[in-house]
């Protein structure tokens, strides 16, 4: 089984993660606070920057194409290599345009 050493840049955590684990449940287990919802792919809570290296997350449906090449669905995501995310980062399609109002729940 091989594993990835995957560090989480803002906080300087770091845990080991096997390809065929995700990361969202590698820290659980390790007891790191990752923000998540629905652990489906969809809700985009778990999202996290890719600063560097791979992923696969052929599930995660909340992104588009090259959304996913820049940012991981800590949900769905394994490890290909060594990473480094920033956590808490959302790909631009969800973050309010600098100055407006974020969208109102209803």
């Amino acid at each position: 089984m091989t594993e990835h050493t995957v560090e989480f840049v803002s906080t300087g955590e770091t845990i080991t993660v096997a390809e065929t684990e995700t990361i969202l449940s590698r820290c659980l287990e390790e007891g790191i606070a990752q923000e998540y919802s629905c652990r489906v792919g969809m809700c985009l809570a778990c999202s996290a920057e890719i600063v560097e290296g791979e992923v696969t997350q052929p599930a995660a449906r909340g992104f588009s194409e090259r959304e996913a090449e820049e940012y991981a669905l800590t949900c769905m995501a394994r490890p290909l290599s060594d990473l480094k995310l920033d956590r808490g980062k959302y790909p631009p399609s969800i973050e309010p345009e600098t100055g407006q109002p974020a969208p109102a729940d209803d």
